[in-house]
């Protein structure tokens, strides 16, 4: 599902119109992302959980010309999957 679908769905299922959706969408997900970018962790019952992990630095090696670089740290958002929401895929799945 892309982002234009999500607001659509929410719009004809919430019976609003297309900007109201699209502005909900927005303030969501970017309060999400400034959360993230605060360092916090964003939990959401029954759905999953958000957080941004750090990875350190280290020596990388080009596959191709097999020439060394160095990589530098960087952090990056992980979602981790609920219980409940993988439950019900797992029994989607059967």
């Amino acid at each position: 599902m892309t982002r234009t679908e999500l607001i659509e769905r929410i719009a004809n299922e919430k019976n609003i119109t297309y900007a109201v959706a699209e502005k909900l969408i927005q303030e969501i997900f970017g309060s999400m992302a400034d959360t993230l970018i605060a360092g916090d962790r964003i939990e959401i019952r029954g759905f999953g959980s958000f957080e941004l992990r750090e990875y350190g630095g280290y020596t990388g090696r080009n596959p191709k010309t097999g020439v060394e670089t160095e990589v530098k740290p960087k952090k990056s958002p992980f979602f981790k999957v609920g219980k409940d929401l993988k439950d019900r895929i797992m029994g989607s799945a059967s």
